[in-house]
């Protein structure tokens, strides 16, 4: 069974949080990761583990399951690379088949179009483990 709804409704409470690089607080400030890392929190009642050293897409694929991107669907992170050659360094939650809630400097979490700009930078896609 999958906690789709779960993770969108945990997701969708953070719509209006502020940007703010590094945080991870719902209602005060985060960023694109402090976002992922909010609704792991709320999902599993603590952090997951981190080391610096590790990129995004490596840590992703330590904690959470990596999926095909073509078969992402709601309450799944998809994990981007804004530009050609650079590392991946954005999240966002698929909330619909065509939707996403994210955090991006300058603006609010939002959930907002998934259009063919996103899909073409998608470098992952990952789904959160079943709680136990």
């Amino acid at each position: 069974m999958r906690y789709a709804d779960e993770i969108v409704a945990i997701a969708r409470g953070w719509i209006g949080t502020p940007y703010h690089h590094q945080a991870s607080v719902r209602g005060a400030g985060t960023d694109c990761l402090g976002l992922v890392r909010g609704v792991w929190r709320e999902l599993y009642g603590s952090d997951a583990e981190a080391s610096g050293a590790e990129t995004m897409l490596q840590a992703a694929g330590r904690h959470m399951i990596a999926i095909d991107p073509r078969e992402a669907c709601a309450g799944d992170v998809l994990i981007f690379r804004l530009r050609a050659g650079f590392v991946a360094k954005h999240a966002g939650l698929m909330s619909g088949p065509d939707t996403m809630i994210h955090a991006i400097e300058g603006a609010p979490v939002a959930e907002v179009p998934l259009g063919s700009w996103w899909r073409r930078r998608i470098a992952g896609a990952f789904r959160f483990p079943e709680k136990e």
